[in-house]
Order: C-alpha cells, then sequence, then structure tokens
C-alpha cells in the first residue's frame, strides 16, 4: 500500500482521489492510461491535466464535480464561460430552483413586453438584466441538481 500525502495545499483532484482511500497506484490501475507519475505531476501541480484525464478521474474517484472544476479553474474558455456549481443537498436545490422560478413566474409577462419587439430598449435594461440574472440561476440550479444527480449514481444509490 502507498504512503500517505502529508502536503498541506492538496488540490481537488488529490482531495478527489484520497476521498475513495485510493493511493495514486491503485487510482492509476482504474484509470489504466494515467500513470501514477502523471497522477502525482497534476496533483503537484507540476503538470495540468487534459480533459480526457479528468473523465477518467471523475469516474474512478466518484467524483462528477472534477469536471466543473476543471472547466472553471483550468479551462482557459471554461473560465470565462462556464459557472461553478456548489454540490449540495437535494432540499437546498429544490428550495434555490422553486424561488428562482417563482421569481420568473413574476417577470414572464414583462418578458414577453421585452422582447415583443425583437429588441431591449434602454428604458427595458434594467428589467431585463434582473430577469437574466434570475434565468442564470435557474440555469445554475439545474446545473446543480444534475451533478446531485450524477453523484448518487456514481455513489451506488440510484
Amino acid at each position: 500500500m502507498g504512503k500517505r500525502s502529508t502536503r498541506e495545499n492538496k488540490n481537488e483532484y488529490q482531495l478527489a482521489r484520497e476521498a475513495q482511500e485510493l493511493t495514486r497506484e491503485a487510482a492509476s490501475e482504474l484509470m489504466e492510461f494515467v500513470s501514477d507519475d502523471r497522477i502525482e505531476k497534476i496533483e503537484s501541480g507540476k503538470s495540468l491535466p487534459h480533459p480526457d484525464e479528468i473523465l477518467l478521474m471523475a469516474k474512478a474517484y466518484k467524483a462528477p464535480h472534477l469536471c466543473n472544476y476543471y472547466c472553471c479553474h483550468e479551462c482557459p474558455i471554461g473560465k470565462q464561460n462556464v459557472p461553478e456549481v456548489q454540490y449540495k443537498s437535494l432540499a437546498e436545490i429544490t428550495l434555490a430552483m422553486l424561488s428562482s422560478l417563482n421569481s420568473m413566474d413574476n417577470y414572464k409577462n414583462r418578458l414577453i413586453e421585452i422582447t415583443s419587439n425583437g429588441r431591449v430598449d434602454d428604458d427595458e435594461r434594467e428589467d431585463f438584466n434582473t430577469i437574466r440574472a434570475n434565468l442564470d440561476q435557474i440555469a445554475l440550479m439545474t446545473q446543480s441538481l444534475k451533478l446531485w444527480v450524477e453523484k448518487q449514481i456514481a455513489d451506488g444509490e440510484m
């Protein structure tokens, strides 16, 4: 059995591996094409992981959040375009989603008014930005629910 890391600043990849009580060697066996040396380089920050390695880690470590983490923190395109999804309880996700949907219910007629002419006029911009922010929140809660389901599947709960 491999030795335990005593490094203090562990990255998300190492934390996910250790949460499954996997050594680098055992993780390498699960991922087939990723060597334990490569895992060490990723965990120490000497090398950035490749997307295909992240997919393998997410599956081997039962940690679907690693995909979102990679996109938000490592990928140059994702850093600018992908929001970070936090793993939350089903109750938290449901309540936040319902709150956003209820707010959107109040804005749907205003959205129709604003967009009926095919443009957003200056006097409509503030309301439109509020609606857009609400839609962003709904999208984020949808992604959070998807992450929750993926984690349940990875843990064999579904």
